[in-house]
C-alpha cells in the first residue's frame, strides 16, 4: 500500500470510528480492528498494540473534558487499575505466545464482534435502574482483571466493557465515566509498553505496534471523539446503533466464512 493511502486511511478510519461510536458509548478501538486487518493488512499480532496506541492518542481529549467536570482520581479508578494492569500484561503474553497467527485471531475477533453487533441491534431501552448491590472491592478488581486480559488480547482499553457492569450495579455514571477513561488510557499505555518489550525479547513475528497507523488513527480518533461528543445531541443514536450493529455482525460472519475456506 502506498504511503499516502496508508496515512489517509489510518487518519480517516480513526476519525470515522470515533465519530460513530462515541455517541453510542462503544469503544472505537473495537471497530478499528477490522480496518487494520482487512483494509490496511497490518500483520498479526502487531494489530493489537497498534489498537492500544490508538487509545493512547485518542483518549486524552475526553479526559481533558472530564477534568473540568469531575476528579480523575477516585477509589474506583484505583480498584480498576489494580485489576486491569496485570490483566493487560497477561493478555499481551497470551496474544503473542498462544494466538500469534492471523487466522485464529480473526475467529476471536468475530467472536467479539458478533455479540457486540447483536447488542447494538437490540432496540435501545430506557436507562436501567440498578437492581443489584454495589460491587465489593475485591469483585471489582476481579472483573477488572478479566477485562484487562481481554484488553491485552484485543487491544481495547476495556472502558466500554467495564462501564455497563459498574452502572448496572449502582455506581453513578458521573463516577464511572472518568474512572473508566483513566483506566483505558493507563491500561493502554502499559499494554503498548508490554508489546514493545515482547517485540525486543522474542524472535519472529511482528509484535511491536505499527507506529504510523496507531498514531495517525489515534489523531483521527482524537478529532472524531471530540466531534462525536459535540454532535451527540444531533446524531440519531438508533440509526447509528443499527449501522454499527450491522457492520459488526457482517464482519464477524465474513471472518468466520474466510476461516472455513
Amino acid at each position: 500500500m502506498a504511503v499516502t493511502d496508508l496515512v489517509l486511511i489510518s487518519f480517516v478510519g480513526g476519525l470515522a470510528v470515533a465519530l460513530l461510536t462515541a455517541p453510542v458509548g462503544v469503544s472505537g478501538a473495537v471497530f478499528l480492528l477490522p480496518i487494520q486487518i482487512s483494509v490496511l493488512q497490518i500483520p498479526s499480532p502487531a494489530v493489537t498494540p497498534t489498537n492500544l496506541l490508538f487509545n493512547i492518542v485518542a483518549v486524552p481529549g475526553a479526559l481533558a473534558r472530564y477534568r473540568t467536570q469531575a476528579s480523575l482520581h477516585s477509589a474506583l479508578t484505583t480498584s480498576l487499575l489494580i485489576g486491569t494492569l496485570p490483566g493487560v500484561v497477561i493478555g499481551a503474553c497470551v496474544r503473542v505466545f498462544l494466538i500469534p497467527g492471523p487466522e485464529l485471531f480473526r475467529i476471536m475477533v468475530a467472536g467479539f464482534l458478533f455479540p457486540l453487533g447483536l447488542w447494538l441491534l437490540r432496540r435501545p431501552q430506557r436507562a436501567p435502574t440498578p437492581d443489584s448491590a454495589p460491587l465489593a472491592g475485591g469483585l471489582t478488581i476481579g472483573i477488572a482483571l478479566i477485562v484487562g486480559v481481554i484488553g491485552g488480547i484485543y487491544g481495547i482499553g476495556g472502558g466500554s466493557l467495564l462501564s455497563p457492569i459498574l452502572v448496572g450495579h449502582g455506581v453513578a455514571v458521573a463516577t464511572v465515566a472518568p474512572a473508566t477513561l483513566v483506566c483505558t488510557f493507563i491500561t493502554s499505555l502499559v499494554g503498548a509498553a508490554t508489546y514493545t518489550i515482547l517485540a525486543i525479547v522474542t524472535t519472529g513475528g511482528q509484535v511491536a505496534p505499527h507506529w504510523t497507523v496507531g498514531l495517525l488513527a489515534g489523531a483521527g480518533g482524537l478529532v472524531g471523539g471530540y466531534l462525536g461528543a459535540r454532535l451527540q445531541p444531533r446524531l440519531p443514536e438508533a440509526a447509528l446503533r443499527t449501522v454499527l450493529g450491522t457492520l459488526a455482525v457482517a464482519t464477524a460472519v465474513l471472518y468466520v466464512l474466510e476461516a472455513l475456506r
